[in-house]
């Protein structure tokens, strides 16, 4: 006789194996649902975010190129008039113009990434704000 296990324990064991299997498959399925959930969810946000951050920079870029372009009409049209009638008052405003005029043709239009943009639109803004007083 056979040890104790015959072809019915074989059996057995295969079931209780193909049930643990089974169960394995199940719990393995959730964790790997979750990872592939967030593999797509973190691509498509990433997407999203791109297509959202480059309107906003498009929006906001636009809306400082507007600004320094009033700034520039501005202070090109103030020079031409000023230009006309010099005296004292009207020569110190002439400079403040060409200064002004001169950081707005060095302003970087064309570098987003340049790091005092901010700083430099601001001096430009104080300038504008000195011709106004």
């Amino acid at each position: 006789m056979p040890s104790g296990r015959g072809f019915g324990g074989d059996m057995a064991a295969a079931a209780a194996s193909a049930n643990s299997d089974m169960f394995d498959e199940i719990v393995m399925a959730e964790e790997r649902f979750h990872g592939e959930g967030y593999q797509e969810g973190y691509a498509e946000g990433s997407h999203v975010g791109v297509i959202e951050g480059r309107r906003y920079g498009s929006l906001h870029g636009a809306k400082i190129g507007s600004e320094i372009g009033c700034y520039l009409g501005f202070a090109l049209t103030w020079q031409c008039l000023l230009q006309k009638c010099m005296d004292e008052k009207n020569s110190k405003k002439i400079r403040v113009l060409d200064s002004l005029i001169g950081m707005i043709q060095k302003f970087p239009y064309e570098d987003p990434t340049y790091d005092k943009l901010q700083e430099d639109l601001e001096k430009i803004r104080g300038k504008f704000k000195q011709l106004m007083i």
